[in-house]
């Protein structure tokens, strides 16, 4: 079976990726009691573990069932059979939770938050507008038991004025910190966890801790919903619908889990190809639902500020960075208005710059690397000391978030470039905005996070990294 995970975490100098044939191994600490020999482990014709204690005496050893609560991304513990790894992150589980609201088990207010990127390649699947799509997503899942439909859209507003700020901040002490840049943008998950794994210490420090827009959308739900909806963060079931299959590894990091609540702040990612399985499992037709409006996560006194009309970012389906870090950088920094960016093509379509150019001195330097060949050349020229950059957007996917591993496949007659293309079109036809002139955003970081303070405002838009440590066994993994 064909892996839809990110071609950083299937390459087989990392060992990520095992064959459909082997098993994904739990390591389990046995005790040994004393006068007693150790057993042996017979394999049978079939595959089966038999446990030999004495002649006679044998038994059948159960497998392990590995969840991503397991899973760090270690050396063999993502199987090319996803359905190993993610039991608990599938749209079977979204069903599970919802027939036990149903029931009366376990009552949850189940929140859904949809991604531009799958919008839109749901809005190609079914030959719908991106505005169209969002809302009989809305009516879809509310169809099914879900209480509350929102648009990532919203908390990507949030990433990108933090990370322009962070920017702003390493640009300000490059003179005392060697790793200020180039800063290395972070929402890829992906790219994180081939950094923490194969670079650990060398690479971290250059890695933006802006939570992604997935993260950040986590946080908004389980602290600002829930005290707005007088809820408990484990009261809430949040599931994102996101197009990488990378994005369920983010939503179990340990990072990201409330201890005090004993709950994640996302709980289930659901790619788009998933939602395509479980409109075809409900024998619904996308294009067949009447639309409802999304709902809006911040509602002012004048009434709904972000439920209604569907916006974007500017710069590219991977999220923009790269445009809005430069615009804001440009004029916060060298007081240059950008109007027009212009992207020069380097040794691919996925490798491109961006400089600002001031009286024949180059003030900024800017790139994009999308796909493993790129990002290994980038960490190459990084620890011989030769990158010339300032801000690097780093995607794992070729073609970066609109061509992730889990967006739908091209149907038998078109080919995945001209479906590629479609997509696009469709997620640039969305009005787009600027984060600063969100009125709902601003809103919040008045109210919200000026509430809680500083320290704690930080703790719920950024994260932190870790370099993967392996015991001498090399089982022992930490992430």
């Amino acid at each position: 079976m064909a892996s839809h995970f990110s071609g950083v975490l299937q390459l087989t100098d990392l060992d990520d990726f095992i064959t459909p044939s082997q098993e994904c191994v739990k390591p389990v600490k046995i005790e040994k009691k004393p006068g007693r020999s150790v057993a042996k482990i017979r394999i049978e014709d079939d595959g089966t573990y038999i446990q030999v204690n004495s002649p006679g005496d044998v038994q059948k050893l159960e497998k392990a069932k590995i969840t991503l609560n397991d899973c760090l991304a270690c050396s063999g513990c993502i199987t090319s059979a996803e359905s190993v790894l993610i039991t608990q992150q599938s749209h079977e589980e979204l069903l599970r939770v919802l027939n036990e609201n149903k029931t009366g088990l376990h009552q949850k207010v189940i929140v859904v938050s949809v991604s531009p990127q799958s919008r839109a390649s749901l809005a190609a699947k079914f030959h719908l507008s991106v505005t169209d799509t969002a809302k009989k997503l809305s009516a879809f899942f509310k169809s099914l038991g879900v209480h509350h439909v929102f648009d990532t859209t919203f908390a990507r507003n949030f990433s990108l004025l933090e990370c322009q700020q962070e920017f702003v901040e390493r640009f300000q002490r490059q003179a005392e910190d060697s790793k200020a840049f180039p800063m290395l943008a972070s929402s890829c998950p992906g790219w994180i966890c081939y950094a923490e794994k194969t670079h650990g210490d060398f690479i971290l420090p250059y890695i933006s801790t802006t939570r992604s827009p997935q993260q950040v959308m986590g946080s908004l739900v389980k602290d600002y919903f829930a005290k707005q909806q007088n809820l408990r963060p484990e009261q809430i079931y949040h599931i994102t619908i996101m197009p990488c299959y990378d994005k369920k590894l983010e939503a179990s990091r340990p990072d990201f889990y409330l201890s005090e609540s004993q709950t994640r702040e996302v709980d289930c990612v659901i790619t788009s190809g998933e939602v395509l399985q479980l409109l075809e499992q409900e024998g619904v037709s996308l294009a067949e639902v009447d639309p409802v409006p999304l709902d809006a996560l911040y509602v002012s006194s004048c009434g709904s500020m972000d439920g209604d009309k569907i916006f974007s970012h500017a710069g590219g389906g991977s999220g923009g960075y790269l445009e809005h870090v430069y615009v804001y950088a440009a004029k916060e920094l060298f007081g240059v208005e950008v109007k027009d960016i212009v992207y020069k093509v380097l040794k691919n379509k996925d490798f491109q710059e961006v400089t600002l150019e001031k009286e024949g001195e180059t003030l900024l330097r800017f790139a994009i690397a999308y796909g493993f060949r790129n990002i290994q050349n980038l960490v190459q020229k990084l620890k011989r000391g030769k990158s010339p950059y300032h801000f690097v957007e780093v995607m794992a996917c070729p073609s970066g978030c609109l061509n992730g591993g889990g967006q739908i496949r091209a149907n038998t007659g078109e080919t995945s470039k001209e479906l590629l293309q479609r997509v696009e079109e469709l997620y640039n036809s969305v009005q787009t905005e600027i984060p600063k002139k969100n009125t709902a955003v601003a809103e919040l970081y008045r109210t919200w996070l000026e509430s809680i303070g500083p320290q704690e405002a930080r703790r719920l838009l950024y994260t932190q990294y870790h370099a993967v440590e392996k015991s001498t066994s090399n089982l022992a993994i930490k992430w």
